[in-house]
């Protein structure tokens, strides 16, 4: 009993004292107390402002922000000079290209409205990477900015990392205006292994059953993706090595290919041979050292 009342006033004592604390705060019940600092507008910024967020009406967050991330992963931010360099290859590879094969108003309609830098990729258990991810037509994550620089002169890996996935998570974004075609997923419907794409044996011989890549294994959704990005991406020499290569699953890619093709024109009045000519002539451009991806002056 002697224990209960001294510990009942302790109670009783620590509880005046936050009262006596708590009405010495003076409250201003019009402002928040959660306060999110605001970082000194500077040079990417406005570069940002003027060549995308203005003409597009995209947003571009470089610097990490949680509440647009997906928290099952480590999440890094992305570097400044991988984040100039991406805002200009976003622009010159992606806004631009489309500009010159489908007009400003394809582009200003369609194209995702804000992306989302992160620094390295996100890493899953089976072993394999996401990099880059679309949500509900409107934004792309897109990982890895802080291995931009290293591979900038080498269009093969920067299509492989960065723009072969913003072109596909973007056909993601068109299918959601104009659904894939039902005689797509027929061609080669039992081939679809859903996870199972990254483990042997689906991970080799893709080609000859039919299927351009690994991950096109997964669903008829993500082979469509793939045939697209992949397709507008490589030259026409290497587009006729993979079918060589195909043999008898040449037919099937070519029979998925006809459907892309003809999707993409009934659909947005894009023919796709023009499209991937306007692309490659730009990655040359990137390869060769003609356009500067770290200017940010304005113009």
């Amino acid at each position: 009993m002697k224990y209960t009342k001294i510990l009942f006033a302790a109670i009783m004592s620590m509880a005046a004292l936050g009262f006596t604390g708590c009405s010495d705060d003076d409250i201003d019940y019009d402002k928040s107390v959660i306060v999110t600092p605001n970082a000194p507008e500077n040079d990417l910024d406005r570069w940002i402002t003027r060549n995308i967020t203005s003409p597009y009406n995209i947003q571009i967050q470089y610097r990490l922000e949680d509440i647009e991330g997906d928290m099952n992963y480590y999440l890094v931010p992305a570097d400044f000079q991988g984040s100039v360099m991406m805002s200009h290859l976003l622009k010159y590879l992606c806004l631009e290209t489309y500009n010159e094969a489908a007009g400003t108003d394809f582009t200003c309609r369609y194209f995702p409205k804000l992306f989302c830098y992160c620094g390295d990729w996100k890493y899953k258990n089976n072993g394999t990477i996401v990099l880059a991810t679309a949500e509900g037509g409107r934004k792309i994550y897109l990982c890895g900015l802080n291995y931009l620089p290293g591979s900038i002169d080498n269009i093969s890996t920067l299509n492989s990392r960065y723009f072969k996935t913003i072109h596909h998570e973007f056909t993601h974004i068109l299918n959601q205006t104009y659904p894939i075609p039902a005689d797509y997923q027929l061609i080669t419907g039992s081939g679809y292994v859903a996870d199972l794409w990254s483990e042997s044996p689906y991970n080799v011989g893709f080609l000859t059953r039919g299927f351009i890549s690994s991950y096109s294994q997964h669903s008829y959704t993500e082979d469509f993706a793939e045939m697209m990005s992949i397709y507008i991406t490589n030259s026409a020499s290497y587009w006729e090595s993979q079918m060589e290569e195909a043999g008898d699953g040449a037919s099937a890619i070519q029979q998925k290919l006809d459907i892309v093709r003809d999707y993409m024109k009934t659909n947005f009045n894009i023919d796709i041979d023009e499209l991937r000519n306007i692309l490659q002539r730009r990655q040359s451009d990137i390869a060769n050292g003609a356009i500067n991806l770290t200017n940010l002056t304005l113009k």
